[in-house]
């Protein structure tokens, strides 16, 4: 990008004069996120109201091929932005780049899209257009090795883009259309019950942690006996657990039954959940 160019967008992000943004494009070697921030340290940025305004909209996009399946999350800050063509197809473009590169966020900032810029400039170039900020959020790529992985999409935008999106990779080979049922309903499910891990072991310490600090706090002024709220507590904090781990949670198709337990009844040799990821659009 020609050096005026970068001014120019400089400007209309930051708010700042022609000199400084010049000046401050110098420092940074060219970088226009970089020069931002150098502006924004010295008072001169105005913009970062913009790129400081919160992005709760857009669009979640999953792509796969024969070796990986992705999601990736691109933020704007308005629902009519999020249906903008532009948008829509930077968000395309950016959900097969993320595949190729497996979610690792450096190579694809700095891969280069159809037009032969960067995504990064392209990025700048929506942003200067559209007059929103726009963000790429959160992604995840998934492995195909002797697995097979299941998406759904809640609340469809355009073709493969919704506001909730949801992959999961099931450990096995089977071609049964009981496996196939159980993956599409099994990501249903995910994206409907939210759960934070596959097991109760896998849920985060701090999480727990959090959990039984607020459930202390809620229970301190109950004026029981302290063996009675440790009891209390802990039947809580137990139950928080199972209503949080994927295989402990009821089986939204069937509520009488866990998911682990319709795990069980498919009875697929070596049948297990390895992995799942669930984005929703402003959570």
């Amino acid at each position: 990008m020609a050096e005026i160019e970068k001014i120019k967008k400089l400007r209309f992000l930051s708010g700042a004069g022609f000199k400084d943004c010049s000046l401050a494009l110098d420092e940074s070697s060219g970088n226009i996120e970089k020069a931002i921030e150098i502006l924004r340290v010295k008072g001169i940025s105005r913009a970062s109201k913009k790129m400081s305004r919160s992005a709760n909209e857009g669009v979640i996009a999953i792509c796969e091929n024969d070796k990986t399946s992705s999601i990736v999350e691109v933020n704007c800050e308005t629902d009519f932005v999020a249906k903008n063509d532009d948008f829509i197809n930077f968000a395309k473009e950016i959900s097969l780049i993320n595949n190729e590169v497996n979610s690792v966020r450096d190579k694809l900032i700095s891969s280069n899209m159809n037009n032969g810029k960067s995504v990064n400039d392209n990025l700048l170039n929506l942003i200067s257009k559209i007059g929103e900020k726009i963000t790429i959020g959160r992604s995840k790529t998934l492995n195909n090795k002797n697995s097979k992985i299941f998406k759904y999409h809640h609340t469809v935008v355009r073709d493969n883009l919704s506001k909730l999106g949801v992959i999961v990779s099931l450990n096995t080979n089977d071609e049964s259309d009981d496996l196939k049922t159980f993956g599409k309903h099994l990501s249903m499910h995910i994206a409907a019950s939210n759960p934070l891990a596959i097991d109760i072991e896998g849920i985060s310490y701090d999480i727990v942690k959090k959990e039984e600090e607020l459930v202390k706090e809620e229970l301190k002024n109950s004026g029981k006996p302290e063996e009675i709220i440790k009891k209390i507590s802990l039947g809580k904090l137990n139950k928080f657990k199972e209503e949080n781990s994927l295989l402990n949670q009821q089986w939204v198709m069937e509520p009488k039954k866990k998911v682990k337990e319709v795990l069980q009844e498919l009875n697929i040799e070596n049948l297990k959940i390895n992995e799942f990821y669930r984005i929703k659009i402003g959570e």
